[in-house]
């Protein structure tokens, strides 16, 4: 049990520093903001940010757009919508439509205030092709594996919104954009796809990423995707307030607090789930003898290749990943969570496996390959009391793994 403790309470730390109320609070704070203020806010994080910024500035309208279960009560003057995530949806599309309505006819004297979070590629959407080939083209880029910067720079050349459209739509108003980070490196072309970011990515990039997994477009699409987006927007001023960096320091500051020796090993994981959660392992084994309580902390996003049709998410699938190298070990365990408490399809933020999870697994017949494969981490997670529930969190900057060893 004092190994779990040690673990809520590690997540329940860094949850609290990537939390962007006073992030937000402070970027409008020190900004230069004129004539008629507007108020956009999109993604998994939109309802908070919105939150943070009602509190300081009053808005002649303004609309949220989130994921389902995010919105936590109303805001003054300000439409929320909930939406499909990680595949787009008819509210998305609506929500979507109401911003651009909202925002097409403004003026060089009015200001868009513009509050980004990740998820925003899902749920702020109006795209230029018919909207089951969208959702078809989403799946077919989850379902290979594709890692987010791959599936945004093609999302992007499908939208009237994405890789900078939005900004340019706003003209000539002013747009001050507050961007949570969920992306490793922070890139804002990919952020959400970058609706107010000028695009670093090409048409030629984009399809090699067609070719490399085989995508199935319709001709319609495919001419999409050779048309540039835009590369140069003179009316918008941003600001990042938040990354994982943030997440991984304060999980280590906790741990240490705790009394564990801590390590970050990186901010920037992007392997496959199984491969992080079978690296840990290995660390965990290298160091069974040690005499100290060791923390080792990883932060980024990992990937899920699709080989079943079992319920889970990346968080989980690493977890479990580690569960069979750590078994037996003395007070070892692993965890891995995302920030925005909800892990792929599931409302599960991530997984938990210690020393005894293997164990209860084998004893119940459940094969953890057989898991893997099929892609299932919640149910083998859920049986050995490993599904870890926050919640949505308010924030999203990415995952956060971690290995503790108790002594």
């Amino acid at each position: 049990m004092k190994l779990r403790e040690d673990a809520n309470k590690i997540i329940e730390a860094s949850l609290r520093a990537a939390q962007p109320d006073r992030a937000v609070q402070i970027a409008l704070k020190n900004a230069d903001l004129s004539g008629n203020l507007y108020l956009a806010a999109v993604g998994k994080a939109a309802w908070q940010m919105a939150y943070a910024a009602s509190k300081l500035l009053t808005f002649q309208a303004g609309i949220v757009i989130t994921k389902y279960g995010h919105c936590m009560g109303e805001i003054p003057r300000v439409k929320i919508f909930e939406a499909g995530h990680p595949v787009p949806d008819r509210n998305s599309f609506c929500g979507t439509k109401e911003v651009l309505d909202m925002t097409s006819h403004l003026t060089g004297k009015d200001t868009v205030i513009f509050l980004l979070s990740g998820g925003g590629s899902s749920l702020f959407e109006l795209p230029l092709i018919p909207e089951d080939e969208l959702a078809d083209i989403t799946q077919q880029l989850l379902a290979c594996g594709a890692d987010i910067v791959e599936m945004n720079t093609i999302r992007k050349r499908l939208s009237r919104v994405k890789g900078g459209r939005f900004a340019q739509h706003c003209l000539p108003a002013r747009m001050f954009s507050v961007v949570l980070s969920d992306i490793v490196g922070d890139p804002l072309d990919m952020i959400a796809s970058g609706p107010a970011a000028e695009d670093c990515s090409t048409c030629e990039e984009a399809m090699a990423i067609v070719k490399k997994y085989n995508l199935k477009l319709s001709r319609q699409a495919a001419e999409f995707l050779k048309k540039e987006t835009p590369k140069k927007l003179g009316n918008v001023e941003t600001h990042i307030t938040g990354s994982v960096r943030q997440l991984c320091a304060a999980a280590a500051k906790e741990a240490e607090k705790l009394g564990y020796e801590t390590q970050i090993l990186t901010d920037s994981l992007t392997c496959t789930a199984r491969d992080a959660g079978s690296f840990l392992a290995s660390i965990a084994r290298y160091h069974k003898d040690t005499k100290k309580s060791l923390a080792f902390v990883a932060g980024g996003e990992t990937v899920v290749k699709l080989t079943g049709k079992g319920i889970g998410g990346r968080n989980q699938e690493l977890a479990l990943a580690a569960a069979e190298g750590i078994a037996g070990m003395k007070n070892t365990a692993v965890f891995s969570v995302g920030s925005d408490g909800t892990d792929g399809p599931t409302d599960a933020a991530g997984g938990y496996v210690d020393q005894d999870t293997f164990r209860k697994l084998e004893q119940a017949g459940i094969s953890i390959s057989d898991i893997l494969c099929d892609n299932n981490a919640y149910s083998a997670l859920q049986c050995a009391d490993g599904l870890i529930m926050t919640g949505p969190t308010g924030t999203n900057v990415n995952d956060v793994s971690v290995l503790l060893i108790r002594r």
